[in-house]
């Protein structure tokens, strides 16, 4: 084995010399701790395919990657040291392994992860972190002082990784690291808090300038592009700090101010950094989100989510062309919550796809119960590729309830695969439905996506509409989408009309569909209106 210079200060003196044979070095790894490299580097012929092989490179390179611990050289008082192993392996034509090409990695600064006791598992890093602020914190209450915690984020890592690559952005993260850590003074530490982000427990001393301190390590990074295979990479990182016990008393409460701050950073620009100020509304409004779904969770596991059906009329006729299905969710109080309020919570954490589903049955269930109903249902764009929203579809397809169904995608939500979208818009038309745009006008589609999509219907934004009469540029604007869908083909809705001038204009102007008060309320039954007088 060939080791560069810089591995004596990976490894450590006492190891180097036992490294110097592939299975010497083998015998240095903890039994059970992780693949070795030879292993690693067969698992990776296993499972790749042609397509995976190493760019650029001879036939049966592949890439492998893996996590071990090297244990303490016999009589040495050094930890075990934990460390990732990633590089190419080339295979002969018979399959064996010809050579390996890569670098070991450290995965810690400072003392490496501690093992516990009688055991060979390994702490990650973030546990390690947790070790490193609990030992501080128990240091400040016993003797006074205080500490710093940086939360450190690699900004935009998704698009990094779109432009670059896995394996590139990876290497920038491992330059950040580097800088980072070059930054530490004597008693300082740097961990990995997760996949783009690193903690940092630095110093506080009083009157020092903790700000003037963490400034330093973001400009570290940020002052000179990461240098990587594919070149220099523009890449910097934003973050978040605090002072500790003082403004954090615990380890939960110190990673949640610190991520919170970070993303306060983050809104505020790129490349940003910020300290952490006290905001007790900040956490009434997380404690809140949280109770509420919790809510939803329960509403959807004990069947307390329904509908509410919306009339939607011919422009011309006032004729009822269809209802929108709209989801109301029953409290364990008996509070009804609708969309409005569901959808926020339940995409912040996570649950829009399973009230998606959840409405899809219920409104093809309505369907199925009522022949001659006509509906729409919301659905967003990460729930319309859904395994199982789409088995829900198909399946109210073969019963042929397609053709009454319309599928509306909520256009106030980014759509990231213009070209997946277009493909999914088309296999819904195959299937006998028609697809809407909602809340258009609000949200990201342009125009050209729009024709690209070929989406048979356009629901114009109710914040343009109920104002229309009184503002001279929602009239104007709602004018220019109807001109333009009418270019297209395209059928129209107009939300939230509210009175009968502002339904006259719309049909002048071309608009086909009406839905608001002036048509009808939300009612729990369809077949029942609400009272609301048309024209």
């Amino acid at each position: 084995m060939r080791w560069s210079a810089a591995s004596e200060a990976v490894l450590g003196r006492e190891r180097l010399p036992l490294a110097r044979r592939g299975a010497d070095y083998a015998r240095l790894i903890e039994p059970g701790s992780g693949l070795s490299r030879l292993e690693a580097a067969l698992a990776a012929k296993e499972t790749s395919a042609d397509t995976d092989a190493f760019p650029g490179n001879e036939e049966g390179a592949r890439f492998f990657q893996t996590v071990y611990c090297l244990a303490s050289p016999s009589g040495s008082d050094r930890r075990c040291l934990w460390v990732e192993d990633r590089g190419v392996v080339y295979f002969d034509p018979a399959g064996r392994v010809r050579r390996v090409e890569g670098f070991v990695r450290r995965l810690s600064a400072g003392c490496p992860g501690r093992l516990a006791t009688g055991s060979i598992e390994p702490r990650t890093d973030r546990q390690r972190l947790a070790g490193l602020i609990e030992e501080r914190l128990a240091q400040a209450y016993r003797e006074g002082g205080e500490f710093g915690f940086m939360l450190v984020g690699v900004d935009h890592l998704g698009d990094l990784n779109d432009a670059y690559g896995f394996l590139v952005a990876d290497e920038v993260i491992d330059v950040i690291w580097l800088r980072l850590r070059a930054q530490l003074a004597e008693g300082e530490e740097i961990a990995r808090f997760s996949g783009s982000k690193f903690g940092l427990v630095l110093h506080a001393r009083p009157g020092e300038d903790f700000l003037a301190s963490a400034r330093r390590f973001v400009a570290a990074v940020n002052l000179a592009s990461p240098r990587t295979s594919a070149g220099a990479v523009a890449a910097s990182v934003s973050a978040g700090g605090l002072i500790a016990p003082r403004q954090g008393r615990s380890v939960p409460e110190i990673f949640s101010h610190a991520q919170d701050t970070l993303q306060r950073a983050r809104s505020v620009a790129q490349g940003s950094l910020e300290l952490y100020s006290p905001s007790f509304d900040r956490a009434a409004e997380r404690l809140a989100n949280v109770r509420f779904a919790d809510e939803i969770v329960g509403a959807l596991s004990h069947d307390r989510v329904s509908l509410a059906f919306q009339p939607i009329a011919h422009g011309v006729t006032r004729e009822i062309a269809f209802h929108e299905c709209l989801v109301r969710i029953t409290g364990r109080d008996g509070r009804v919550f609708d969309g409005g309020t569901v959808i926020p919570t339940a995409d912040r954490f996570g649950l829009t796809r399973l009230v998606d589903c959840r409405a899809l049955a219920l409104a093809l269930a309505a369907l199925q119960a009522d022949p001659e109903l006509r509906l729409s249902v919301n659905v967003s764009p990460g729930s319309i590729h859904d395994a199982a929203w789409v088995q829900i579809l198909e399946e109210g397809a073969l019963a042929g309830l397609g053709a009454r169904l319309i599928v509306e995608i909520t256009e106030s939500a980014s759509i990231p695969d213009i070209e997946a979208m277009r493909a999914r818009v088309a296999w819904l038309r195959a299937h006998g439905c028609k697809v809407a745009m909602d809340d258009f006008g609000v949200g990201y589609t342009s125009f050209r996506n729009l024709r690209n999509l070929h989406v048979d219907m356009l629901k114009i934004d109710g914040s343009f509409i109920c104002t229309m009469m009184q503002s001279e540029d929602d009239r104007s604007f709602v004018r220019v989408l109807l001109d333009l869908a009418g270019q297209l083909g395209i059928e129209t809705v107009a939300e939230w009309v509210l009175d009968e001038e502002t339904g006259r204009q719309l049909v002048d102007w071309g608009c086909t569909y009406l839905q608001g008060q002036l048509i009808g309320l939300p009612t729990d039954d369809p077949a029942v209106p609400d009272g609301t007088p048309g024209s």
